[in-house]
Formats: C-alpha cells, sequence, structure tokens
C-alpha cells in the first residue's frame, strides 16, 4: 500500500468514476485500477461497487476513505509547512472564496490582516459555489473556505459568521420603494430577477419561502449577487438577494433602493475548514479578522 494509492483511491471515491480520475492524472483507466487492486489486496475486503453509472464505495471503502482523507489533508498540510520553512518563508494563508466574496466580505479584514502580518503570503482562489469551495478545500490544500452555509458535508467543519436579511432590490422611482418593508406574500405576483438556480442562496431562498406559504416567480437568471444588483438598478427587474456587509438597509444605493423583506429567515454565511483545531495560527488569525469586520459591517434585519 502506497501514498499514491490512496490518494488515488480518494479520488475515486469522490469522482464516482475511474475513468473521470484517470483522465485528471493523464493516465490510463488500467492504472488507476491498479492503484484500488493493491489496496484491496492489501486489506482483503471490496472496496468498490460498480454501478450502471460509475462505482461507489463498499462499507469498508467508506470506511478507509474517510481514513485516508483525513490523513492525507493533514500530511499535506505539514509538507506545505516544511517547505515554506526550507524556503525561508514567514507563512501563507490560502483561501477559497465565491466571485464576489472577497469584496463583500474581506475588504476591510484583508487590508487589517495585511498591516498585521506584512510578510504573509494571501492567496485567493475563486470558485463558482460552495460546493467548489468544499471540494477545493477538500482536494488543494487550502487553509479557509467562505461559503453559503447549507447541509453537513462529510468530513467539512462550517462555522456560521452572520446571518443576511432578504431585501428586494429595486429602482428608487418604483412604487414598492418608499415602503420601509415588504412582506413575503406582496411579491407573490411579481416576476423577480433569480439567483444561480443551482446554487445554496436560491435552495436557501426556496426554502425560507416555503416556511411561510410563498413561491416567487422570475423571469431572469444571473450568476451572482451583483449582476442582480446591477439588473435592478438599471430598472431591468426587481431582485430578491441577501443584504451585504457596508450596505444600509433600508438604503439608497445611488438609483438603487434595497427594501428589507420581512419574515423570511436569513440567509447564513461563514468559514469552511477541514478541521478548525488543526488550523495555522495565521490562518485562524485570518478567519478571525474576517469574522470582526464582518460583524462590525452586519447589515441590521428587518423590524
Amino acid at each position: 500500500m502506497t501514498l499514491d494509492d490512496l490518494r488515488v483511491f480518494v479520488a475515486v471515491c469522490r469522482a464516482g468514476s475511474l475513468s473521470a480520475v484517470a483522465r485528471d492524472l493523464s493516465c490510463t483507466q488500467s492504472a488507476v485500477s491498479q492503484h484500488v487492486k493493491r489496496l484491496e489486496r492489501e486489506t482483503g475486503v471490496s472496496l468498490l461497487e460498480r454501478q450502471p453509472r460509475g462505482v461507489v464505495p463498499t462499507q469498508a471503502g467508506r470506511l478507509l476513505e474517510a481514513a485516508a482523507s483525513e490523513g492525507i489533508t493533514g500530511l499535506d498540510l505539514a509538507l506545505r509547512r516544511l517547505r515554506e520553512m526550507a524556503d525561508g518563508e514567514t507563512g501563507s494563508v490560502r483561501v477559497a472564496t465565491g466571485a464576489t466574496t472577497v469584496r463583500h466580505f474581506m475588504s476591510e479584514a484583508v487590508v487589517a490582516f495585511r498591516q498585521r502580518h506584512p510578510d504573509v503570503r494571501l492567496e485567493f482562489r475563486t470558485e463558482s459555489s460552495s460546493r467548489g469551495c468544499f471540494e477545493a478545500l477538500a482536494d488543494r490544500g487550502l487553509d479557509l473556505a467562505w461559503i453559503t452555509l447549507g447541509g453537513p458535508v462529510r468530513g467539512i467543519e462550517q462555522r456560521p459568521v452572520m446571518d443576511l436579511p432578504w431585501v428586494l432590490a429595486l429602482r428608487v422611482d418604483d412604487p414598492l420603494a418608499s415602503r420601509p418593508y415588504v412582506e413575503p406574500e406582496e411579491l407573490r405576483g411579481l416576476r423577480l430577477i433569480r439567483l444561480p438556480p443551482n446554487s445554496t442562496s436560491a435552495a436557501h431562498l426556496d426554502a425560507a419561502c416555503a416556511e411561510v406559504g410563498v413561491r416567487f416567480s422570475f423571469d431572469t437568471s444571473v450568476a451572482d449577487w451583483d449582476t442582480a444588483l446591477l439588473l435592478a438598478g438599471l430598472g431591468l427587474g426587481r431582485a430578491v438577494v441577501p443584504a451585504l456587509p457596508g450596505h444600509s438597509i433600508p438604503g439608497d444605493e445611488g438609483p438603487l433602493r434595497l427594501v428589507p423583506i420581512r419574515a423570511l429567515r436569513p440567509l447564513s454565511v461563514g468559514w469552511a475548514v477541514r478541521q478548525w483545531d488543526a488550523l495555522s495560527p495565521l490562518a485562524r488569525a485570518f478567519a478571525d479578522t474576517v469574522v470582526d469586520s464582518c460583524r462590525r459591517n452586519a447589515p441590521a434585519p428587518a423590524a
């Protein structure tokens, strides 16, 4: 049994496909299969079960995957720190974020952290979704990921930082712009700009609406919150979006008005890590700096 065997096996379990891992590793499917077979000979049990659309780990395979994944993650982190020590570096913090996360949630914190730790290397990797952040966190040796909190993810700890109330974004000349707030049922007949359909935030909004017996209609779909705000400010529709740090609620953002929506469960965002207690002191310092900044700038909930 080798470390490469374990790395390949974990990759196969996550991808659910021998051929997909072979493509990623630029090798043959037979070579990937040999890694798994070597582990099965060593352990004496079957680790993968073939299905019509790929493979899934057996009960024994899940046990090995969990242990191997945790061990590989810890080893990769240790090797990274050893390389930094050998290269004379003072350390680094690697963060997976969404497309607009740094701007809305971290800009103030990045400045403050840099002032306190001028020699530390900061690395941000942009992912298009919370799921992408989870995958990057597991596979690429990153320290932290900023996510929209959702259901449990195996091998990942999620820590809420702030709740974002939902607001209706529209132009200042819209008939609803002068309202101090709106109720969810008042939006029932409106055509709205939709958040990314497969995103965690869209799923959360759908669930929050279902809790109060409302379902919204949409005629436009966008890739991120900023695009929804831009289109609403241009008068091309109304958008239901989370209130972001730094936006006054209710607030006048140039041509854009943000009107609180009452009775909708807020959207929770925060950190995801493989293991909080295993974070380096620098990574934890960066995470704490972001938390402090977000809480100072958190939008107030609707009255």
